[in-house]
């Protein structure tokens, strides 16, 4: 890193050259022989590398490539306690069930404040050194007023998007009826005023139709924008509900009829895939191919969370969006930027052009194609994330 100048009062500016290619995500891209400029929290200037203009800092990455910070649209990182046995259980044939919240609710409500901070704060630098600049994460592991209302006033203080799922399951012993009273009434209350969004597991041994519908509709009227856990497990109502709900994101979409698929590409919601949970609960994939060709937006996303997807990988949901899912290396990685972006209906992330965040990853190699060519090697050698640098595997000197 070289130092250039430091003539503007209180921005500090980072000029990024030398990138072999650079995803943008926008049509002017991809570029090659590029450089950009980092200005505060933003991008200040993006072009050809011999053309770059001054700026405090200087750092040449060497043919590398760059492209936006992923956008992880889709984790439950407000948790305490441990599923490996449930995990080990269901590789040894036992299928998967929405009831293994259970056990983390339970963990969770027995945690303190700090232990459920540290938590959450360990998970998204472990994202963040992977690449990950833009996360959201839900809450859903209270499952009660109180602790719906601590996991999200912990969530804001950590995540950029945050979602209330006081809908994630029926508390053991509960009546689900009232407890959807609860859910979209003095829980929703609570909850509103530290989330941006609501979500519901619209699914057999969730929540029906009726009940996901009610939760919806209460959190829109309340302002909230709106997600679905949806065709999870099987076909469902769920995906046809977030359509006609125009929610941002309907999640998972593992078992689509074609009506399904037909809906979501004519329509605002996006089609947000997670093939790490389908691949640890031992479902389909997802039928991301079909839902592009037909015009449908997709996302990908980890669905991190301690019972059916434990990664913070979305280098390694790229890797199998293209090697098992059918999709391009270049339709998975905007999948993973700008197609979570769209999930959280943002366009200040997943992108690199002028005005937008200054999120960016440098991988250890000349071409995006390597997250797919090479799966499973580390290869994020940098990231800034709103202009600042952030610690890698790769770069353990590093600011954090």
């Amino acid at each position: 890193m070289k130092r250039i100048r430091t003539d503007r009062k209180g921005t500090v500016s980072t000029l990024i050259t030398g990138i072999g290619e650079l995803t943008t995500n926008t049509p002017d891209g991809p570029l090659h022989d590029a450089a950009v400029v980092l200005e505060g929290e933003h991008f200040a200037w993006i072009g050809p590398a011999n053309s770059a203009p001054p700026a405090d800092l200087r750092v040449d990455i060497g043919g590398r490539a760059a492209l936006p910070g992923w956008v992880d649209s889709h984790t439950h990182l407000v948790f305490a306690g441990d599923r490996t046995a449930e995990f080990e259980a269901r590789m040894a044939g036992q299928p998967y069930r929405a009831g293994g919240i259970a056990t983390t609710v339970a963990a969770t409500r027995s945690a303190s404040d700090e232990q459920l901070s540290a938590n959450l704060r360990r998970h998204v630098i472990e994202a963040y050194r992977q690449g990950t600049t833009c996360l959201e994460t839900k809450t859903g592991y209270g499952l009660s007023v109180a602790d719906e209302v601590r996991s999200a006033r912990i969530a804001a203080a950590i995540a950029d998007e945050v979602t209330y799922l006081g809908a994630h399951l029926v508390p053991p012993g509960a009546d689900a009826e009232t407890y959807v009273d609860l859910v979209c009434g003095d829980m929703l209350d609570a909850v509103a005023p530290h989330v941006r969004w609501a979500d519901v597991f619209c699914e057999t041994g969730a929540f029906d139709e009726e009940q996901s519908d009610r939760v919806l509709r209460a959190a829109a009227a309340r302002g909230l924008g709106l997600r679905v856990h949806g065709n999870q497990l099987g076909t469902g109502p769920g995906v046809q509900l977030a359509v006609r709900r125009d929610a941002a994101s309907v999640d998972h979409c593992t078992y689509l009829t074609d009506a399904d698929i037909e809906a979501l590409a004519s329509s605002n919601t996006v089609a947000t895939v997670l093939p790490a949970c389908d691949l640890s609960t031992r479902q389909p994939l997802a039928p991301a191919r079909a839902l592009l060709d037909a015009g449908a937006t997709v996302a990908l996303a980890t669905n991190a969370n301690p019972g059916s997807s434990y990664t913070t990988s979305m280098a390694y949901c790229v890797a199998t969006a293209v090697l098992q899912m059918g999709l391009s290396v270049a339709e998975a990685v905007y999948a993973g930027t700008a197609g979570g972006a769209k999930a959280l209906r943002r366009s200040d992330v997943g992108v690199i052009e002028v005005g937008a965040r200054a999120d960016l990853q440098v991988l250890d190699a000349p071409s995006a194609t390597h997250l797919a060519y090479r799966p499973g090697v580390p290869l994020t050698l940098a990231v800034w994330r709103l202009g600042q640098p952030i610690p890698t595997a790769q770069r353990p000197g590093a600011t954090e």
